[in-house]
């Protein structure tokens, strides 16, 4: 039966599919295809509104034909990270797997078995979650914890309203009178489709948008009004400033504030300075941020005032060192405006999404069931683990900071086990991990026998992998995707078979399920699964009607407003959380007793920060922003959107001038932990004592072992926030212009 999807024409058949690579967009794509070839991508035409695609989802044909995209098994022929492989079979490749899991697995114990997985194509079916279940069943395996994304805003979200769904609907912001964006750049990082869109015309209707950033983005530019920059990670000092003039000039809603929440006073004390005799004034708060008193206490009074108002707290100041109290300050002054659970407003948690349901478009079927992992399943509770959100990235002992430093020393650095075996899929080791240099260093360690890794090029980690298996693209198979912050589905039409000998992620799992000799790992076909997917939601009735048209909207009576049913009636629908309210003081923090895990939202001072001694010798604060040619790192080798940006390191003229930089220059750009060459972009855009590294470049040392990529974490440090924050953007830095010989 062929697929009712594509419409025919005498030249051209045109497959309706859907982008999902992780920029947080999940748009709409109509592939057209010719003599079973894409011939070209368009987005979005029907009706408003349209999920209209971003440059990446556009140039997506460059990808699929890509002349580096791994067409074969290969395995490796010379040293790790040479890059040097041979071609091999796919019963070679998988035997070899095979082979190796099983013998690790008896020698060390399956706990020595590490699989990191990331998001990669953000979709219901393929995706880690077939690895998860694979591994599972063959005998357990060691899990690595923690988003690099939003682990903070996870973390907060958690202890304050006891889960991660915390966001309204995009559409809802037309209901807004101000608008915050703090440290949110959605031109840039889409965070969902029609996010700017919807900014756009609530700005048109007249509501009032800040943006709270250290650089002044796109965003910026086309959707605010007004621009405050800040010293990056101190931007919870700020928030709680913000709560002083609510408190001190009787802004805060102190109804809302006795009915729905618990621990108020505490926080309040500490506020005031009750609890350690220091105010947290706006003064006191501009000499930490560089943010002037008079700001702050004007963006608390409109905060307060102008309601309803929607704090939309971007994921970037979270990716810092205690990044957790960013969140959880940012949640307590949503609480203390009244601005939860209605429209117009918004919880605060995090702005990338709407969160993980309770959405009626949200109830469709998890694809693949794990199974129990016997190595993490009864493994003892960490000390900052929160409940509730169990599952996948909350069960392991491993950090994702903390990978490089696990593999390295195992049992003999206070890890549950020495690790020998990784297992890559849809994530980018070394490249998007702190202390790239160290995690380099643990890909070479002869203590890690064997590195196996799913991937579509040959990326800097490909590099280093013993065993590579070709997976395919999006547009060479068929899934769902969800459209979170906008409510809609899409269907992700195969366009064209797989190239070369590429497989889909359920194809490598149940291939390898039968090299392991597992039973029952797989019953049904891909089509089989997906139907059953969609016949676990309440909103798409004919399967073949679905992936006919290719997008579904939500059925939705309007916005929808994240804990609109506890604020209208709280007696019959409590928060997750133990009290049944939202927790500004958590006793389940306070019984861990931590002292940098505090009970109540607090300003604690970053590692690596203007204040710490080592700015003598590293002066400048690097952050490492998301830009409009690359989703993390992925396309980063596609032409077209190498031509829309240079990779370059911005940096404000005064600091350029110092160090006697020009726009345009070769910057060498060091720390104790690594060095790269990199062309600086001098700009007022950024505020001065601060530069900006655009995360994502790929990885290319020089023999020396300067990286010539632009790669930022050569610079960041492994060390992770106390509630499992990625620090990426907490790193001291020098620059200069670089040697003579290496402009050009």
């Amino acid at each position: 039966m062929g697929n009712p999807a594509i419409i025919q024409s005498s030249e051209e058949k045109v497959v309706p599919t859907a982008c999902c690579s992780h920029c947080g967009g999940q748009c709409v794509l109509k592939a057209y295809v010719r003599d079973g070839a894409i011939t070209r991508i368009e987005t979005d035409d029907t009706d408003e509104p349209q999920m209209r695609a971003c440059v990446r989802g556009r140039s997506y044909r460059q990808r699929v034909y890509a002349p580096d995209r791994l067409l074969y098994p290969m395995k490796r022929v010379g040293e790790r990270g040479e890059g040097k492989f041979q071609r091999i079979s796919w019963d070679e490749a998988l035997d070899t797997v095979a082979r190796q899991m099983t013998r690790i697995k008896d020698t060390y114990g399956p706990a020595s078995i590490m699989f990191k997985p990331s998001g990669g194509d953000i979709s219901w079916f393929h995706n880690f979650r077939l690895y998860d279940r694979l591994l599972s069943m063959a005998g357990g395996y060691s899990e690595v914890w923690g988003f690099f994304s939003f682990e903070g805003g996870v973390f907060a979200s958690n202890v304050t309203y006891g889960t991660v769904a915390t966001s309204n609907t995009r559409d809802d912001l037309l209901n807004s009178r101000l608008i915050i964006l703090w440290g949110w750049n959605p031109t840039d990082t889409i965070s969902h489709a029609n996010t700017s869109w919807y900014l756009a015309q609530a700005r048109e209707k007249g509501a009032r948008i800040v943006a709270v950033d250290p650089r002044y983005t796109d965003t910026v530019s086309a959707l605010s009004d007004e621009w405050i920059p800040i010293i990056p990670g101190t931007d919870a000092a700020m928030l709680i400033a913000m709560a002083y003039v609510m408190i001190t000039e009787g802004l805060h809603d102190q109804k809302f504030l006795d009915t729905y929440t618990l621990g108020f006073d505490k926080f309040k004390d500490y506020v005031l300075g009750a609890e350690d005799g220091v105010a947290k004034t706006p003064t006191w708060a501009e000499a930490i941020t560089g943010v002037p008193a008079s700001t702050i206490t004007q963006l608390a009074r409109d905060y307060a005032g102008m309601k309803p108002a929607a704090l939309m707290t971007g994921i970037a100041p979270g990716r810092t060192a205690y990044g957790e109290q960013y969140h959880r300050a940012a949640i307590t002054l949503a609480a203390m405006t009244g601005n939860v659970g209605v429209h117009g407003g918004d919880a605060a948690g995090r702005a990338y999404s709407a969160g993980y349901g309770p959405f009626p478009f949200m109830k469709l079927g998890r694809g693949v069931a794990g199974a129990p992992n016997p190595v993490e399943e009864n493994a003892p509770v960490r000390k900052d683990g929160i409940p509730p959100f169990k599952g996948f990235f909350r069960r392991g002992r491993v950090n994702v900071s903390e990978v490089a430093d696990a593999i390295l020393k195992g049992r003999s650095g206070g890890y549950p086990a020495d690790y020998k075996m990784l297992m890559l899929v849809n994530t980018s080791f070394p490249n998007q991990f702190l202390n790239l240099n160290k995690s380099v260093e643990a890909l070479k360690s002869e203590s890690l026998e064997f590195v196996v890794m799913a991937e579509q090029f040959m990326t800097p980690g490909a590099k280093f992998a013993d065993i590579l298996l070709p997976t395919n693209t999006f547009l060479e198979r068929n899934d769902i995707t969800v459209g979170e912050a906008t409510g809609f589905y899409a269907y992700m039409n195969k366009a064209v078979e797989s190239l070369g000998e590429s497989k889909s992620h359920l194809e490598v799992c149940v291939s390898l399920a039968e090299k392991l000799g597992l039973s029952g790992f797989n019953e049904y076909t891909e089509d089989e699964w997906l139907r059953g997917v969609v016949k676990g939601g309440p909103d798409i009735a004919d399967y073949d009607e679905f992936r006919k048209k290719g997008v579904q909207k939500a059925r939705q009576d309007g916005p929808y407003v994240a804990f609109k049913e506890q604020i209208e009636d709280p007696a019959k629908n409590r928060f997750p959380t133990p009290s049944g309210k939202i927790e500004i003081f958590s006793q389940r923090l306070a019984d861990k007793n931590m002292a940098d895990v505090p009970s109540v939202p607090k300003y604690i001072e970053t590692w690596e920060g203007r204040n710490d001694p080592l700015a003598k010798k590293f002066p400048l604060q690097l952050i490492t922003s998301h830009i409009k040619r690359r989703a993390h790192s992925q396309f980063e080798n596609i032409p077209w959107l190498r031509e829309l940006q240079r990779q370059a390191m911005w940096l404000h003229p005064v600091d350029a001038a110092a160090r006697g930089i020009e726009d345009g220059d070769m910057a060498r750009v060091f720390n104790d932990r690594g060095q790269m060459l990199i062309r600086a972009k001098v700009t007022q855009r950024i505020m001065p004592g601060v530069v900006d590294v655009p995360q994502g470049a790929w990885y290319n040392p020089d023999p020396q072992g300067v990286d010539r990529g632009g790669c930022a974490n050569v610079l960041t440090r492994d060390r992770r926030s106390p509630g499992g924050a990625f620090s990426s953007n907490t790193t001291l830095v020098q620059a200069e212009k670089a040697p003579a010989g290496s402009q050009g």
